[in-house]
């Protein structure tokens, strides 16, 4: 609510000061306010996964914040007038977006109006002022100003990102946070690259640098969309794959889905990484397809009462199974350890181990996750980690240690 009361703020003072005291250098502001309209409109078609369906619009704007020339002609239209134009063009492409039920939530638009506003408080007094004159010059010193301006900004960005994204999931803020800092690796350092491209091209050639400058990270975005929908139709088949011990009634319905939802939120807790909560999921999905080789199935798909030995074979089934379908190897490797030593197994492998361990022991009729959990606690000597038992154990109890029924 304070983020969206800031931008709301931002908001109203921005177009009320550019309604009271009218456009400064019109063109440009027309120019940027359809480059951000048709950067927002970019949205539709978004597909799940996409860290910033409108990156267009986000370097456009952000490009609007760093202008301080256009033409070699200095410009003067201020802070206030930026976030208008922004707002202006997020209202203008939010138009067909509601009309089809779609479009930014509350959420998205709060954030970027904030990290607009930001980028343009701290560049445009200093500018107007001729301050930045003075202090930088146009040489190697400006664009060093640019750079640390950029950097925090997109630091602000994250900061914000992972704040917004607490308050709407039961995750800690830590990492959340290093979340949003890798991906500034990513799609955040193209856009903050460009929108600071963008505002020196116009600069020197005028408008005309508009169009020629956003070729590069449209033909990202489309690249982007393609490999979203690639690793979406890849996610579909690994699920399709996994719940085949369950039609084979081998495992209990629901049994994968369960480990691999917490087993991701107990990999976010111990900080793993985008790519490595990928391979989590992947390996928590299929960690009971081994059971498919076996001639009688196990009481209820629970594995974790089975001697280790036992363990360990279906483990390296699941391995076997997994190498054929094609998918990576990384995954194949945690489904084939998990039923290992924790110390000789890797992390992942970890996880699936004591997460499915979990789900196994809640389903045998215990009194309760409680119970469950202090089986896990007396394996902490041999059979699973320590620290993946306690994370496991701060999942659920932000969760109000409820198991998650079958189904």
């Amino acid at each position: 609510m304070a983020v969206r009361g800031a931008a709301g703020a931002l908001a109203v003072a921005g177009l009320a000061h550019t309604l009271w005291h009218g456009l400064h250098e019109p063109g440009l502001a027309l120019a940027f306010g359809v480059l951000i309209t048709v950067g927002e409109l970019a949205r539709w078609g978004a597909l799940p996964g996409e860290r910033e369906p409108a990156p267009i619009g986000a370097a456009g704007a952000l490009a609007y914040a760093l202008l301080g020339r256009s033409g070699g002609e200095p410009t003067s239209h201020g802070a206030l007038q930026v976030i208008a134009v922004l707002v202006a063009a997020q209202l203008v492409a939010a138009v067909p977006h509601v009309a089809r039920g779609s479009g930014p939530t509350a959420d998205q638009v709060a954030r970027r109006i904030v990290i607009v506003s930001f980028a343009a408080v701290c560049f445009q007094p200093l500018h107007n002022s001729g301050r930045s004159a003075v202090w930088f010059g146009d040489g190697p010193y400006f664009a060093l100003f640019l750079l640390v301006l950029l950097v925090l900004t997109a630091l602000c960005d994250a900061v914000l990102g992972a704040l917004l994204l607490r308050s709407g999931t039961p995750f800690p803020y830590g990492p959340l946070l290093r979340d949003e800092l890798r991906a500034l690796l990513g799609i955040g350092s193209a856009v903050c690259a460009t929108g600071a491209v963008m505002a020196l091209g116009v600069s020197v050639a005028g408008l005309w640098a508009l169009p020629v400058l956003c070729v590069p990270l449209l033909l990202t975005q489309v690249s982007f969309r393609r490999f979203v929908a690639v690793r979406t139709t890849y996610r579909q088949t690994i699920t399709s794959l996994a719940r085949s011990t369950e039609i084979a009634g081998y495992t209990p319905h629901g049994h994968a889905r369960r480990v691999a939802m917490l087993s991701t939120a107990v990999g976010r807790e111990l900080g793993l990484s985008g790519a490595e909560l990928t391979v989590l999921e992947y390996a928590a999905l299929m960690h009971d397809i081994g059971q498919l080789s076996l001639v009688d199935p196990v009481p209820d798909g629970a594995t974790a009462p089975l001697p280790a030995a036992e363990q360990r074979r279906i483990a390296l089934l699941g391995g076997a199974v997994v190498r054929q379908t094609g998918v990576d190897t990384e995954i194949a490797v945690v489904v084939e350890r998990q039923a290992d030593p924790y110390r000789e197994q890797p992390l992942p492998a970890r996880i699936v181990r004591a997460v499915n361990a979990y789900d196994d022991l809640c389903g045998e009729g215990l009194s309760g996750p409680l119970d469950a959990l202090e089986q896990l606690r007396l394996g902490t000597g041999h059979d699973y980690q320590p620290e993946v038992v306690e994370s496991l154990a701060r999942v659920l109890a932000r969760g109000g240690l409820t198991p998650v029924l079958p189904g």
